[in-house]
């Protein structure tokens, strides 16, 4: 399996490419008032709106940094895509599912921390998608978007 690497703080991650629609530079996005913690905003991507995910916002509380390689990343989260911001996301790294092992410490406010694995000496914990948005915040970032039918690219409002 392809994987792409980033830094959350001083860790590291990764993401399965398959889960992954498009990787673009930092774009410029709309806040938007009252947002659950670690919603950075909307991106207008190919005339369609895509809400926007700050990973280091969810996980640390604070806002990633605007560096050359902060990157938008463009995630298949079920019938939907869902821009996420992720540091240093500049690597990839190829790894059977099967060199992922459990990490032995479960976190019920972070079900989408997977399993880790090692590369460089580092450890590095697979990202999983799917988990990454508690049902609330779920609900809240597509809820709009089915009322205006502006869940799909092609549609035209944002």
């Amino acid at each position: 399996m392809l994987f792409l690497k980033f830094r959350i703080g001083s860790e590291s991650y990764a993401l399965d490419t398959a889960q992954i629609a498009e990787v673009l530079p930092l774009l410029d996005i709309t806040r938007v008032p009252q947002a659950p913690a670690g919603v950075a905003g909307l991106i207008n991507y190919r005339g369609g709106c895509v809400p926007v995910v700050d990973l280091t916002e969810l996980m640390l509380g604070e806002a990633a940094r605007p560096y050359i390689s902060t990157r938008l990343i463009l995630v298949h989260y079920g019938e939907r895509l869902l821009g996420l911001i992720a540091e240093q996301a500049t690597e990839m790294m190829r790894r059977d599912a099967a060199s992922f092992a459990d990490s032995g410490l479960a976190c019920d406010a972070a079900p989408y921390l997977g399993p880790v694995t090692q590369d460089g000496g580092r450890l590095i914990r697979w990202i999983e998608v799917q988990k990454l948005l508690p049902a609330a915040v779920s609900s809240a970032l597509f809820r709009q978007a089915e009322e205006n039918s502006w869940s799909t690219p092609a549609s035209p409002r944002c």
